[in-house]
């Protein structure tokens, strides 16, 4: 089992920015991909990057590219999500994940999930 504990959220104005974390109990956090997803109630839960085990590779939805980067340590067995240039379109819950699968919003553990608030 793996908990996952989201912070950083918050309110900012547009353009502005923010630094998500998702720090994970447990030993096995390295051996997992993890990504970040956001939801606005009312809408499905979407997808917005995900960072493989060893941060070897990264994928971002379209709507992010070039604004947020997604890194982690694992020593630290904490993942980020640093948010620039930021848009009202981005305010949602942002939710971190254990083992997403590819092309789904499906993932292994979901964080509680943190609120984002952009203002126009």
């Amino acid at each position: 089992q793996v908990q996952l504990v989201e912070s950083g959220g918050g309110l900012v104005q547009a353009g502005g920015s923010l630094r998500l974390s998702c720090t994970a109990s447990g030993r096995t956090f390295s051996i997992y991909n993890m990504g970040w997803f956001r939801q606005v109630p009312g809408k499905e839960r979407e997808f917005v990057a995900t960072i493989s085990w060893n941060s070897g590779s990264t994928y971002y939805a379209d709507s992010v590219k070039g604004r947020f980067t997604i890194s982690r340590d694992n020593a630290k067995n904490t993942m980020y999500l640093q948010m620039n240039s930021l848009k009202p379109e981005d305010t949602a819950v942002y939710y971190c994940a254990v083992d997403p699968v590819v092309s789904t919003i499906k993932a292994r553990y979901w964080g509680q999930g943190t609120q984002v608030t952009v203002s126009s």
